[in-house]
C-alpha cells in the first residue's frame, strides 16, 4: 500500500484518534452484540499502540441514528465488549466532541482507551461538515483510519478529520487495501468471482472492472432474475431492475469477449411469497411460472458451481445466493460457503451480508480473508477511489 500506517509515525504517548467500524449487529430485544468480528478485526492496530504507551481514542458509529441520540445505539455495550476481549477497562465519553468528550481525553493516560460516543449522534457527520471535523480532531495528536468499511463515505471522521492531523492508516486497513488490490493486480489463476445479493446496479462498476482478471464468473442471488430476463427467460414476480437489462446483456456480451466464463442458474428455487412459511420447489430456468419468484439456486446449479469453484486457485465471493435469513431458501449460500474451507484456493469473502454468513456457520477462521467492507470493497473492486484512503498521507 502506497499510504503511511502507524509503522511510519511516532505515537509514544501520543493522543492517538483511530476511526475504527465497530457498526455490530445487534439483538433489537436484548440489545445484545450478536457478532463481533469488527471489534477483533481491529485488534492488531489497538493492541500495537497500547504496547506503545499510545493513548488511544476510538471514534465509531453504529446503526443509522440519523443524527439524533438514539439510547439503543450508543456503543457503551460495544466498549464493554472491546474490556473483555482486550482485558483491560475501556472508558467511554457522554459525547463525542465538545467539553465531555474533551474532558475524557485530557484525563487520558498512556496505554490507556476512550470510546466516543456515536459519531452518527450528529448530522455533521454525515454531511462532512468542517467546524465537526474539527472539533474531532482537537482531542487528538494524530489520525488513524482502519476503517475500511466505511471508507467509501466522505464523512467528517473519515476524510474531514485529515486536513487537522497527520493521517495514516491502521492495519486492518492496510491488509483489506493490499488484499483487494491483489485480486485486481495479480490473482493467481483460475480466477473465479462468486457474485449474489438482491441487486446487478450496486455491482455493474465491479463487474466491468474485474471482467477481464476473472476466469469465471458466477451469478445467483436476487441479481440473476435480471440477467435472466435479458436473455428472455421469464422470471415470474422475481424483482428485475428494468433500467438495468441493457447493461446486463452487454455485462454477459463484455464477458464472452474477454474469454470469461459467465454462468447463470440452470435451475433455482421459486416460492410464492418471502415468508418464513413459504414452501420452495425447484424449477429449470425454462419453467420459471409466472406467478412465483426465485428465491434461492436449485440442485443443479450448485452442483455447477460447485465443479467451477474447486478448479479454481482465487475466489472472490460477494452476495449470497438465495433469501438466506429464510432457512429452507438458503441451501445454496450455505452449501457454497462450506466448500470454501476446502478449496485449494485463496479464497476471500467481500463483506456485508456474506461475511455475517460465514461467521454465522463458523467458517471465519478456515477463509483466506474476510473482508469487513460491503459497499467500500465493492466500490475498490469497481475501481473508484475510497475517500477515507486517499486523504491520508503518502508513504514518501
Amino acid at each position: 500500500m502506497e499510504k503511511m500506517t502507524i509503522r511510519d509515525v511516532d505515537i509514544t504517548g501520543k493522543k492517538v484518534l483511530v476511526r475504527v467500524d465497530f457498526n455490530v449487529p445487534m439483538d433489537p430485544v436484548t440489545g445484545a452484540i450478536t457478532d463481533d468480528s469488527r471489534i477483533r478485526a481491529s485488534l492488531p492496530t489497538i493492541k500495537y499502540l497500547l504496547e506503545r504507551n499510545a493513548k488511544v481514542i476510538l471514534l465509531s458509529h453504529l446503526g443509522r441514528p440519523k443524527g439524533k441520540v438514539v439510547e439503543s445505539l450508543r456503543l457503551v455495550p460495544v466498549a464493554r465488549r472491546l474490556a473483555d476481549i482486550l482485558g483491560q477497562s475501556v472508558d467511554t465519553a457522554p459525547d463525542c466532541v465538545g467539553p465531555a468528550a474533551e474532558k475524557a481525553a485530557a484525563a487520558l493516560k498512556s496505554g490507556g482507551i476512550l470510546m466516543l460516543e456515536n459519531l452518527r449522534f450528529h448530522p455533521e457527520e454525515e454531511k462532512g461538515d468542517a467546524v465537526f471535523a474539527q472539533a474531532l480532531a482537537r482531542l487528538g495528536d494524530i489520525y488513524v483510519n482502519d476503517a475500511f468499511g466505511t471508507s467509501h463515505r466522505a464523512h467528517a471522521s473519515m476524510s474531514g478529520i485529515t486536513r487537522y492531523l497527520p493521517a495514516v492508516a491502521g492495519f486492518l486497513l492496510e491488509k483489506e487495501i493490499n488484499t483487494l488490490g491483489g485480486l485486481l493486480e495479480n490473482p493467481e489463476h483460475p480466477f473465479v468471482a462468486l457474485f449474489g445479493g438482491a441487486k446487478v446496479s450496486d455491482k455493474v462498476a465491479m463487474l466491468k472492472n474485474i471482467m477481464s482478471k476473472v476466469d469465471g464468473l458466477l451469478i445467483g442471488g436476487g441479481m440473476a432474475a435480471t440477467f435472466l430476463k435479458a436473455k428472455g427467460y421469464e422470471v415470474g414476480t422475481s424483482q428485475v431492475e428494468a433500467d438495468i437489462i441493457d447493461i446486463a446483456a452487454g455485462l454477459m456480451k463484455a464477458a464472452e469477449k474477454s474469454g470469461s466464463r459467465f454462468l447463470l442458474p440452470v435451475d433455482v428455487m421459486v416460492a410464492n411469497k418471502i415468508d418464513s412459511s413459504a414452501v420452495g420447489r425447484v424449477v429449470s430456468i425454462d419453467a420459471i411460472p409466472s406467478d412465483k419468484m426465485i428465491v434461492d439456486i436449485g440442485t443443479l446449479t450448485i452442483d455447477l458451481f460447485i465443479r467451477e469453484l474447486e478448479k479454481s486457485r482465487t475466489v472472490f465471493w460477494n452476495g449470497p445466493m438465495g433469501v438466506e435469513e429464510i432457512p429452507q431458501f438458503a441451501e445454496g449460500t450455505h452449501a457454497l460457503a462450506k466448500l470454501l474451507p476446502h478449496l485449494q484456493a485463496k479464497t476471500i469473502v467481500g463483506g456485508g451480508s456474506t461475511a455475517e454468513v460465514i461467521t454465522k456457520l463458523g467458517l471465519a477462521d478456515k477463509i483466506t480473508f474476510v473482508s469487513t467492507g460491503g459497499g467500500a470493497s465493492l466500490e475498490f473492486l469497481g475501481g473508484k477511489a475510497l475517500p477515507g484512503v486517499v486523504a491520508l498521507r503518502d508513504k514518501i
